[in-house]
């Protein structure tokens, strides 16, 4: 698979849900079709999405038998599972309702071509694609060694982190409930860390591009929460050594040869005063936002921006705004 980008909603990253592995992975393939397609419930709820035991064996390194297995397991569980999540109605407030939302409306099982087929719900393709803010957004390749779901959804949560660099401390419970834990399950801290922490975090740092690690968080004697720290690998230790230095990488919108020489701030003011920077991020703005009121306010108030979040700014690189005819010079 070329094109393996996942892109999702925050509040689907942190949805509490329980899904085999396997399921995990079907659906996750469906997304990466989705990550350039602008969410549209309407258009897209009688889309028919379609997986591929060949695509499946390719992603994750398994046999034919084994991913013809993993598709009907896929086919006959998938329809039955669900997902909640938190709606916010008053951000003032801190107000909420929780909701419980399917995956798909429909799944079958195509046995002679060995293909998934699957529906998905009105609420999943609100919550997947091409979306403004609030997002998640990471490589499927980089999950395919991981054999753990708890590994999986850490990483997702880290992941939602990685351009702001600091990730908020989460309590125990509530790493729990996102986890699917059972009550009774691994009660004792001990048993939590062996078997799922520790497990997830060595998964992680063997398998994927990020370096983790977490510290406990205390209230007296007893630990209330855990607050994880990453860092990224070198590309040489995630298997890039080779790649093409021309390539776009998606978390900064640059090229390799652009990140080694940064953009100075005039470089930086220029860019995002150009006429093809404006038309492709005005709708960012409010009209009445004081940055709408002159040119330096605009530069100031979008160079900020763009050093705070470039996964924001990602429609071209870098490069073409710094090359507009129509942009000023500096």
């Amino acid at each position: 698979m070329k094109k393996d980008i996942v892109k999702k909603s925050n509040s689907l990253t942190v949805a509490y849900y329980n899904l085999s592995l396997v399921e995990y992975r079907v659906l996750h393939m469906v997304f990466t079709s989705l990550a350039e397609i602008e969410p549209n419930p309407e258009l897209l709820k009688k889309a028919r999405f379609a997986v591929r035991a060949t695509d499946y064996m390719e992603l994750y390194g398994v046999d034919r038998t084994t991913a013809y297995e993993a598709l009907k397991e896929a086919s006959e569980r998938l329809f039955n599972r669900y997902f909640t999540y938190d709606l916010e109605l008053s951000p003032e407030h801190q107000l909420y309702e929780r909701l419980k939302a399917r995956w798909v409306t429909k799944i079958g099982y195509i046995e002679q071509q060995a293909i998934v087929t699957l529906y998905l719900s009105e609420e999943v393709l609100s919550m997947v694609g091409k979306l403004n803010n609030r997002y998640t957004t990471y490589f499927l390749n980089q999950t395919a060694e991981l054999t753990s779901m708890y590994a999986i959804r850490i990483y997702e949560m880290i992941v939602q982190w990685r351009q702001a660099k600091v990730i908020p401390t989460i309590g125990l419970q509530e790493l729990r409930d996102r986890l699917d834990i059972d009550p009774n399950e691994y009660s004792r801290m001990h048993d939590f860390k062996r078997n799922v922490l520790d497990l997830a975090v060595t998964q992680i740092n063997e398998r994927t591009d990020l370096k983790v690690s977490y510290i406990q968080d205390k209230a007296g004697r007893k630990i209330t929460g855990f607050t994880f720290k990453f860092k990224e690998k070198t590309k040489e230790k995630v298997g890039t050594k080779n790649r093409d230095p021309n390539t776009i990488d998606w978390i900064n919108n640059q090229t390799d040869i652009e990140a080694s020489k940064p953009l100075t701030p005039k470089q930086i003011a220029r860019a995002v005063n150009s006429k093809k920077f404006i038309s492709d991020y005005a709708h960012l703005v409010m009209p009445q936002n004081p940055a709408n009121s002159s040119s330096s306010a605009w530069i100031t108030h979008m160079a900020t921006w763009l050093k705070k979040d470039p996964s924001k700014f990602t429609k071209r690189p870098m490069k073409e705004y710094l090359d507009d005819e129509q942009a000023d010079r500096f």
